[in-house]
């Protein structure tokens, strides 16, 4: 059965240790299933791919910081809105991750990836 809460606390624990705690060996092996597909473009499929690709994105900017802004879940997707910030007092990225989970476990992923401007045409912020 599938419990949108319960995928909610998974994606944010997954988020936390592999991208703000830099373990994403550990993240994989406590969050992800038995497969992972990936859609971004720039990153493979499976969780030695997810691994690496964090790495090599921690080891480019050590000081990366990944901010959960909010969090939406339905069924087996968990859409996060987030702010990353590549290096302290930068605007950062505004992005939208949705994970597939299955069975509690991580196994699909699709990102939207926006830059945050120095100015807008309204008030509003991307957050």
């Amino acid at each position: 059965m599938t419990n949108p809460e319960s995928n909610k606390n998974t994606v944010r624990q997954f988020f936390e240790m592999a991208f703000n705690e830099k373990k994403p060996e550990e993240a994989v092996s406590r969050y992800m299933g038995s497969y992972y597909r990936q859609h971004n473009p720039q990153a493979g499929d499976g969780p030695e791919a997810f691994t690496g690709y964090v790495r090599y994105f921690a080891g480019e900017y050590p000081n990366m910081k990944v901010h959960i802004k909010r969090m939406i879940a339905e069924g087996d997707l968990v859409a996060v809105h987030s702010n990353m910030v590549l290096q302290p007092g930068e605007r950062g990225q505004a992005v939208m991750d949705i994970f597939r989970l299955e069975d509690g476990k991580i196994v699909e992923h699709w990102d939207v990836i926006q830059d945050v401007p120095e100015t807008a045409a309204n008030m509003n912020t991307m957050f």
